[in-house]
């Protein structure tokens, strides 16, 4: 079959070398891609947030299948147009996939789900939110209400802090992300993601992980995109997966149901857990990027039969297969990084690395120039490994980043600390 995926990321990377493993894929495109993909994939020009183009390139390349990457297509509804004409997709309608693209909304549906998460308030002006802040006092969190790229929440631990944030946000910050502003109170725990395929009525588990989403060692500094994850998550139990099924998942796609939006596609689900009980911090609509590029190292080729299963509402019949196995993605990124950073920079090492089903260095923000590989973004490269134990695959992930030769680059030197120790 032919395949398009969307999406010019690390995740994109993974779910492209994943699908290739598959020998139902007879012919794959990416669109846009990057310099990374264009070397195992062909990579397309496409405006991405267009339906209708997305839906015109696949009826001319005759693709079988669309796999979305990232949440802004579908905050835009182009899985919507692609069902329209008739063609296979991966991924939520526009109204579904308000679960990631509104704060708020994912609240109010958590709210008549009565699914577990952290109490809450929606303001549309500075003034009243600031007044929040000071009656409820730090620490806090201070989320712009729409899509933000991940850099949307501010875990405010003081006062002060949560103020600056509400002004930032209705100050432009976040563009139209941060016309409204979601707080919340601050959950103590350990974070994890887990994710889950739904096809509208059955809901299939398919993997744990754990993200570093601060900059700094010792999860310090400011929010990213993400600087690295593992897979499994050891706090991720199989009580605390059963918990998350049956009091958050399972009501929120009922009432998803319920409003006549159900969901179809990949369920991110961002838990707080304290004492064995979780909690929702959020909900995304997408792989993770990082987590993304472990689960597929660890899926491999069955990822492709699984997102087609969702997609063609098969679910109750699929099953994962998972290997007793461990994998870890250490991110690179631009110096200045998640602040401003320099483009241009040449990679040097690329072409020498390992490349196999135990180790691969995804792209993130690559681009080709006079046929020397470039930093061309603020997360650049993941160096993703699998092993027997997380020991191993971190060793195996490190030496990938070691190979490098990019002094405008740095990484987290203690992804997945909190597994290891």
């Amino acid at each position: 079959m032919n395949i398009l995926i969307l999406g010019s990321g690390g995740r994109e990377h993974a779910l492209a070398w994943a699908v290739l493993q598959n020998p139902r894929c007879d012919r794959l495109i990416v669109a846009p891609g990057n310099a990374g993909i264009a070397m195992i994939a062909k990579c397309a020009t496409l405006d991405i947030l267009n339906g209708g183009a997305v839906v015109q390139f696949s009826e001319e390349n005759a693709i079988d299948f669309v796999i979305i990457g990232p949440e802004a297509p579908l905050a835009a509804g182009v899985a919507d147009d692609l069902r329209s004409a008739g063609i296979l997709v991966l991924g939520p309608g526009q109204a579904a996939a308000q679960l990631e693209a509104s704060k708020r909304f994912t609240k109010e549906v958590c709210d008549a789900a009565g699914a577990p998460t952290a109490a809450w308030a929606r303001f549309d002006a500075a003034e009243p939110a600031r007044a929040y802040i000071r009656e409820k006092g730090a620490p806090i969190v201070v989320k712009a209400d729409g899509l933000a790229a991940g850099k949307g929440v501010i875990v405010a631990l003081d006062e002060a802090t949560a103020l600056a944030a509400v002004d930032d946000m209705f100050a432009g910050e976040f563009g139209d992300a941060g016309a409204e502003v979601v707080i919340e109170e601050f959950m103590e725990g350990e974070e994890a993601s887990f994710f889950v395929l739904c096809d509208g009525e059955t809901v299939l588990p398919i993997g744990t992980a754990q993200d570093h989403k601060r900059v700094g060692a010792g999860d310090t500094g400011p929010n990213t995109g993400g600087m690295g994850a593992y897979s499994p998550a050891p706090v991720m139990t199989d009580a605390v997966v059963e918990a998350t099924m049956a009091q958050i998942v399972r009501p929120t796609m009922a009432e998803m149901v319920r409003r006549g939006t159900p969901f179809q596609g990949v369920l991110f689900v961002g838990l707080m857990i304290e004492n064995g009980q979780p909690r929702l911090v959020e909900y995304n609509v997408r792989f993770g990027d990082p987590e993304c590029q472990c689960l597929m190292m660890r899926l491999g080729a069955q990822a492709l039969d699984l997102m087609l299963a969702c997609a063609n509402g098969q679910l109750d019949k699929a099953q994962v297969n998972w290997a007793n196995d461990h994998a870890m993605c250490v991110v690179i990124a631009a110096n200045g990084y998640p602040g401003a950073y320099e483009k241009g920079d040449v990679i040097a090492g690329l072409d020498r690395l390992r490349a196999d089903s135990f180790a691969m260095m995804f792209h993130a923000g690559t681009l080709k120039v006079d046929g020397q590989m470039a930093a061309h973004g603020g997360r650049v490269l993941g160096a993703t490994a699998r092993g027997a134990t997380l020991r191993e695959a971190r060793d195996r992930a490190y030496d990938l980043v070691d190979d490098v030769h990019w002094p405008g680059g740095f990484c987290r030197r203690d992804i997945g600390w909190r597994a290891l120790d």
